[in-house]
């Protein structure tokens, strides 16, 4: 009897079924419509991707097009990603090589395609699409030397094998048919395919422009494309994920309130109440005429006929209910920027709602995200430069070289220099900081090492003397 109480039956399995809203290249242009920012944009496209009640219920979806109501975009996305990639590029140092003469090579390449500039178009690129790549191109007619270039998650597949990749296929629209031209980068090959709108090959003499792209094979250790991404997809493996994936209904509802404060303000305009006596008629016509104030704006009512009545104008202002409105504005702003950035790194004074301190604690938040997206180029960097300098030496026809290199980003939010200075001081006076650790302290990356050097023995000469 106690055996038979203890037995367990197992539960029965379920088939469940769920239905994903969008694909990965619907979710890509959904992100970039978010990055463009066009009030009207939104509205289109999410009256197009309303299909399941979820997406129906979002007010960029429900709000009536019959009505008259003012629908807002707040631009936070786009203040978000451009945000980034400014504190990204501002700290991108030059990369180090350990060979003065790559460094001088890879100089000239850099300056050729406004590298910082690229890196800043990347960074943006994959916050809002997810992923991309780097590639080098050789076109002299173009350029004399490599060009280098970055294409979005929507013109990028990759090709893997047991988790490891194998290809980056770069999507190119070419022609005025709509045809679809796939560069194929492989280690040691680059290839070109031409296909229709749907899927047939062509041969590449069926786009004039294309005709002087040719298939080349080169050594098997040079790879000419580099991938990036900064935080995997957990929807489609092998993809990355964007800034925006899970902030669809907080942007979406931080628009709603925007747009709700707006329409209150429109509706709560000062409205007059003028009796018919009292509007002024033209001498000519008797026709009513409106008062001559800027912005006039009223109602007729009809004049009172009773005894002693009091003809007046009236002026009704509606009340507005501002703190409601700035408590939700508040509340969504900080759904947005969750686990991505502080509001104070927008310039967004909050200081009110909280202490100093907790908007430092804040800070640090974006000190985390921009963490994720130095250590992803810390690693692309240094293997687009060897890319693009093997890319130098295939077109001069020599033989690949390796040129191992080391990619940089200064502090984030650092403390000032007379602060340093302070730090350093009170240490130095301690006993616990050595001169080289307090000139590597005071100036950081900003120095190389032969002049903190030669600046520790200055200081050294200068306290014995």
């Amino acid at each position: 009897m106690l055996k038979s109480w203890l037995e367990i039956e197992p539960a029965p399995g379920r088939g469940l079924t769920l239905q994903e809203p969008v694909n990965h290249a619907t979710n890509v242009l959904r992100n970039r419509v978010w990055y463009r920012g066009d009030a009207c944009e939104l509205d289109q496209l999410f009256k197009q991707l309303g299909d399941d009640p979820v997406s129906r219920a979002r007010f960029w979806a429900a709000a009536p097009e019959s009505e008259n109501l003012r629908k807002a975009h707040s631009g936070l996305p786009a203040v978000m990603v451009d945000t980034l990639a400014g504190i990204v590029r501002a700290d991108l140092e030059q990369l180090h090589f350990d060979d003065a003469d790559a460094a001088r090579r890879w100089q000239g390449i850099a300056d050729d395609n406004d590298f910082a500039a690229l890196v800043a178009r990347a960074v943006s690129e994959c916050l809002v699409t997810g992923d991309g790549a780097f590639r080098v191109s050789l076109d002299p007619a173009a350029a004399p030397g490599p060009i280098l270039d970055f294409a979005g998650a929507d013109r990028v597949e990759y090709i893997r094998r047991h988790g490891r990749l194998m290809e980056i296929d770069f999507l190119t629209r070419v022609g005025q048919r709509g045809r679809m031209l796939r560069e194929r980068y492989a280690p040691g090959s680059v290839r070109y395919e031409l296909t229709d709108g749907e899927d047939n090959p062509l041969p590449l003499e069926a786009e004039p422009e294309l005709d002087p792209l040719q298939d080349v094979c080169f050594d098997a250790g040079v790879f000419l494309a580099v991938p990036l991404q900064f935080w995997p997809s957990a929807r489609w493996p092998g993809r990355g994920a964007s800034l925006f994936d899970k902030k669809t209904d907080a942007f979406d509802a931080h628009d709603e309130i925007i747009s709700q404060w707006m329409d209150a303000v429109r509706a709560g305009r000062v409205q007059r109440y003028i009796p018919e006596s009292l509007i002024p008629r033209d001498p000519a016509t008797g026709a009513l005429q409106v008062p001559g104030r800027f912005g006039a704006s009223f109602v007729r009512i009809a004049s009172s006929d009773r005894e002693a009545a009091d003809d007046r104008i009236e002026t009704v202002q509606p009340q507005i209910d501002c703190a409601a409105f700035e408590s939700a504005y508040a509340a969504t702003l900080d759904q947005c920027l969750l686990g991505i950035m502080s509001p104070a790194t927008l310039g967004i004074d909050l200081g009110r709602m909280a202490s100093a301190e907790a908007q430092r604690e804040k800070k640090d938040v974006t000190g985390f995200t921009r963490g994720a997206i130095t250590a992803a180029l810390e690693k692309a960097l240094p293997l687009l430069a060897q890319a693009a300098l093997q890319a130098e030496d295939l077109l001069a026809g020599r033989a690949p070289g390796s040129y191992p290199a080391r990619a940089g980003f200064g502090e984030y939010a650092a403390p000032a220099f007379d602060e340093r200075v302070q730090t350093v001081a009170a240490a130095a006076q301690a006993g616990i900081m050595s001169v080289e650790a307090q000139v590597d302290e005071l100036w950081g990356d900003s120095r190389d090492d032969a002049w903190k050097q030669a600046e520790a023995g200055r200081i050294r000469a200068e306290q014995k003397a």
